[in-house]
């Protein structure tokens, strides 16, 4: 019998096709290929976890701690979990009914779209934001709808801009502070509009608060369900990659209304099952003993905050100065350069690796983020690099 091959190209998904790839990982696949690459690009910490969390995922692997754990994840860690949220910012979750354990914050946005979404129901998204935000937006059904922010409002989004964007398929608000890749902060007054603002188009919010551990400047996380009357319509995602240092073991976690938790615990027990169980045990040991550690961190990104934003205002490039996460994001109009070019030109000339703002949604264009967690000295050398590309690569 002849073989027919298949024609692999149509029977991919029309949604997957339609999917651009990461613009993080372009730059980053190719910066891996090049020799002297300083790497502004991808958000990982340099830091390796802290010991006592390593520690103890060698001590549970001694003690045979390597089976499945429950589908919501250790009930000790998501005790844990409810006493920070509690102690840090006076809300209570029932660790029974209200938390989630997943495999990062990636598999919470996951599962939190597929629970709450049907076809076609809108998700007002402020941009420049993390890359996922979109793609799991359309995975699940929904239709992702931008809402620009604005540099001159230090990319913080308003009620007004986004009741631009709002019909009446919108369904949920998806805010993601501190922001990836901005550095953006929003204050509890900006908070407590966008709060009424989902009160009054009655929307789901689902806040990501990943990089809540690392703000500056005297400025302190809000975390939005904790806002009056904002926990039982809030998503809240959090997790242990940037804070502690554990980008790969994967660990997040999800509070929200025991409705929303058990249905996405539902999507969860038949694809993921469970988070490693090696995982949950750090994360337990990161929340009761690492602190110290966490804050250490924390002190060495605001060091590095300031030494590449006195960098970029020394070079020219126009930028404002980060409030959180560990990122800048200068404009790069005044050199002539599309963000794609001007990212792709640095690294060919002088091997510096960062991602163009363009990545992050259309109005990123004419900015690129630069990640400063790395090194003080390979942050300096950087700068000096991008100095020399400004003045003798200029249009």
């Amino acid at each position: 019998m002849t073989e027919k091959k298949i024609d692999w190209n149509s029977r991919i998904s029309q949604t997957v096709r339609d999917l651009p790839p990461s613009g993080i990982r372009k730059f980053f696949d190719v910066a891996a290929k090049m020799e002297d690459v300083i790497s502004l690009g991808v958000g990982e910490p340099d830091f390796v976890t802290p010991w006592p969390i390593r520690e103890s995922c060698v001590y549970g692997l001694e003690r045979g701690y390597t089976s499945y754990t429950a589908n919501r994840g250790m009930l000790e860690l998501r005790q844990e979990i409810a006493k920070q949220y509690m102690d840090r910012y006076q809300i209570g979750y029932n660790p029974e009914t209200e938390i989630l354990v997943t495999v990062g914050v990636s598999e919470a946005l996951d599962l939190a779209m597929r629970s709450i979404l049907m076809p076609g129901d809108e998700v007002l998204i402020p941009e420049p934001c993390y890359v996922s935000y979109q793609a799991c937006t359309a995975l699940a059904g929904g239709v992702p709808v931008s809402v620009p922010a604005k540099i001159e409002n230090e990319f913080r989004i308003t009620p007004e801009e986004l009741e631009e964007h709002v019909t009446s398929k919108t369904r949920a608000l998806l805010i993601g502070y501190p922001n990836n890749p901005t550095g953006a902060i929003m204050t509890r007054k900006d908070l407590e509009a966008i709060a009424d603002f989902a009160v009054k188009h009655d929307l789901i919010v689902l806040s990501d608060e990943i990089y809540g551990d690392l703000t500056y400047g005297g400025e302190e996380h809000v975390c939005f369900s904790a806002l009056p009357g904002m926990k039982d319509r809030t998503i809240l995602m959090n997790g242990f990659s940037k804070a502690y240092a554990m980008t790969g073991w994967r660990i997040g976690y999800v509070l929200a209304n025991p409705v929303i938790t058990a249905a996405m615990t539902k999507i969860h027990q038949y694809t993921m099952l469970c988070a490693p169980i090696t995982a949950q045990i750090a994360a337990v040991e990161a929340l009761r003993h690492c602190a110290k550690y966490r804050d250490k961190m924390v002190a060495e990104y605001d060091r590095r905050r300031r030494l590449i934003y006195d960098g970029f205002t020394k070079i020219g490039l126009e930028c404002f100065e980060p409030k959180g996460a560990f990122y800048i994001f200068p404009s790069i109009v005044s050199t002539g350069y599309t963000s794609n070019d001007f990212a792709e030109k640095l690294l060919e000339t002088e091997h510096v690796a960062l991602i163009p703002g363009s990545a992050f949604g259309a109005c990123g264009e004419g900015h690129v983020r630069c990640s400063y967690a790395t090194s003080a000295d390979k942050i300096s050398e950087a700068l000096n690099r991008i100095e020399d590309f400004v003045i003798h690569h200029k249009k």
